[in-house]
């Protein structure tokens, strides 16, 4: 029986929905899941509010076989992460010996002063299980099925390497994609459906794209199959293949990989 894990991720700030920040984490940690066998199957930006946070982490947590947070365990009063997750899972929270002497010798490395902001990043659960932060000390941490991890994007990304071997996966997704510029979406949107429907263990997605080339815009469609059926996803190129070309079009198979 094939074995399905999934995830969600929360990405918490009030910058990320004021606008100021536009994220990133959420395409990152999805790359990172999917040849895990883990599938993101939700995420959501939620503010700086500590019920809030602690009402969605525990519905999450629950859902879902995994859980990713970024955000708010910086130095500062506005990160108030850590203190709603130990909430959410009803344990006390504080400076634990091992996070802080991450930070210090750190901090000491660097001639720079070890204080009340900085120590505040060593505040952790009880029993809670530390995640090392390779570009900058502070480490973020799990409890149960819940990873909290940094919101910037490059301290986020350090901290996945220190989660991948924590994971077990199941079954990976396989996706491919046929890229057809000059074909619209309306006209494919009839035999797309047909082969949808004579192939449901495969999921078909149509994403229409513009692109400047010189002083025109190109339009075209991007036709993607995903399924856990390796050899299922390759038969199912070959038909879009097919469906492109009924239009005139001329496929790209996977486009943008190396």
């Amino acid at each position: 029986m094939v074995r399905i894990v999934t995830a969600a991720v929360i990405m918490i700030g009030d910058e990320l929905l004021s606008g100021r920040t536009q994220d990133s984490n959420l395409k990152t940690i999805a790359q990172f899941l999917n040849p895990l066998g883990v599938e993101v199957r939700e995420a959501r930006v939620i503010p700086d509010i500590h019920e809030t946070i602690i009402a969605t982490v525990r519905t999450m947590a629950e859902r879902y076989n995994y859980v990713f947070t970024t955000g708010g365990i910086g130095p500062t009063h506005d990160d108030i992460t850590a203190d709603a997750v130990a909430e959410a899972f009803g344990r006390k929270i504080d400076v634990r010996a091992d996070a802080r002497k991450i930070l210090a010798d750190w901090y000491a490395g660097r001639a720079q002063e070890m204080n009340e902001g900085r120590l505040r990043m060593a505040r952790i659960p009880d029993g809670a299980e530390l995640i090392l932060n390779p570009v900058s000390a502070a480490p973020g941490f799990r409890i149960a099925n819940v990873f909290v991890m940094a919101g910037v994007p490059a301290v986020m990304r350090g901290m996945l390497e220190d989660i991948g071997h924590r994971l077990e996966g199941g079954a990976v997704v396989h996706s491919h994609t046929v890229r057809a510029a000059g074909v619209r979406e309306g006209d494919i949107a009839a035999p797309l459906a047909e082969l949808a429907k004579a192939r449901p263990d495969v999921n078909f997605g149509s994403y229409p794209f513009m692109r400047p080339r010189g002083s025109k815009v190109e339009f075209g469609v991007s036709l993607v199959a995903r399924s856990r059926d390796e050899d299922l996803v390759a038969a199912s190129v070959t038909a879009l293949e097919e469906i492109i070309r009924a239009q005139g079009g001329e496929p790209e198979v996977d486009p943008d990989k190396d």
